[in-house]
Parts: structure tokens; sequence; C-alpha cells
């Protein structure tokens, strides 16, 4: 299991570090089987502090979790409280509705792009489709069935997930619908 633990404009200690792996191991132990690497970023947000942890597991799934406390070991325990929860709710799914992955999960790379915002203000440039590209870098594409895709959708609190239908191969996306339930978009089931 190999950690990544930092802080953001704050310096955090070997005594911080130590608590952390040694609670992360804890919950990790119990749940996740053989996760491969945890990222924990320790941040100062006004007057309380924020933990943000990011653990990937064998499986290819991802798991996040976020705290906030007056406290840095507040803010941690509580990240890790919401880290435990997540992970025996995936452990539970496993265990209620598939008979566990033999294979890890397959990903294929992709580009991913974070566009400039557009000024609907100037006229002479909203007749063009070309958009400024602010940031460019690679992404994975897993390959899940969709009880796979909605739950990796649910454990990273992510809104949307592009993923490989494991059936047919066709890329797919599952959503969280304003209406609170789950969108799927299959172009291969309309064709």
């Amino acid at each position: 299991m190999r950690y990544q633990i930092s802080g953001k404009q704050i310096d955090i200690g070997e005594a911080l570090q130590t608590h952390v792996k040694t609670e992360m191991d804890e919950i990790l132990g119990k749940y996740a089987g053989r996760p491969t690497e945890a990222y924990i970023v320790f941040s100062k947000s006004g007057h309380e502090f924020v933990c943000e942890s990011v653990v990937h597991l064998s499986t290819g799934l991802t798991a996040q979790a976020t705290g906030r406390a007056n406290e840095i070991y507040a803010a941690f325990d509580s990240c890790g409280e919401k880290m435990d929860k997540q992970l025996r709710r995936y452990k539970r799914r496993l265990k209620d509705h598939h008979a566990g992955r033999s294979q890890p999960v397959e990903l294929s790379a992709a580009g991913s792009y974070i566009l400039e915002p557009r000024d609907e203000t100037d006229e002479a440039e909203q007749d063009t489709v070309n958009a400024m590209i602010v940031a460019e870098m690679e992404t994975k594409i897993p390959s899940l069935s969709v009880g796979e895709a909605v739950m990796q959708m649910e454990i990273a609190s992510a809104p949307v997930l592009v993923f490989r239908n494991e059936k047919h191969s066709g890329i797919n996306v599952v959503y969280r619908r304003d209406d609170g339930n789950i969108g799927w978009i299959d172009p291969v089931a309309a064709g």
C-alpha cells in the first residue's frame, strides 16, 4: 500500500502522518481487500481544516471522502468515518449483487480537457465553435457493468461517470439527475 500524505500551504508533521497511516490501514483492512494507493491532502479553509482522501482499489474502483473540522485530527477522523461508510457500502453491494470480479477492471486511455468559459457579450466569437483549451490531461475509462458504474459513481461522489460497457464494449454514461435518480445513456441500445 502506497500513501501520499501532503498539506496545501500547511505543514503536516510526522505524528499526523503516522496517525493517518495507522487509521487508514485499519479502515482499508476491514473492507478493501487490496488497496493499491491512497492520497490524503490537508488544507485550511477559513477557520477550519479540510481533509480530502482518494483511495484506489485493486479492482480499479476509486473511493473518495472529505472531512471538515476546527482541528486537523478531527478533520481526518471525519474523513475516515466517511471513507469507512463508503467502503462498507461497497463491500455489502459486492456481496449482494456480484459474485465478485475475477479480473481487475480494464482501463482505456482517453483525453480529458478543461475549456475556457465563453464570454456571451463577444458577438464576433459567438459564431465560432472553437473553444480555448485551458488544460489537457490523460484520464482512464474503466470497463464496467452498469451496476458497477453506478456503484463507482456513488463511491466517488461524482455527478457523472463515463465507462465502457462490458456487455458490448460501447461507451456509456451514468449520471445523477436533478430529481435524485440515476440516468444511464447507452447509444448502442438506441440503434
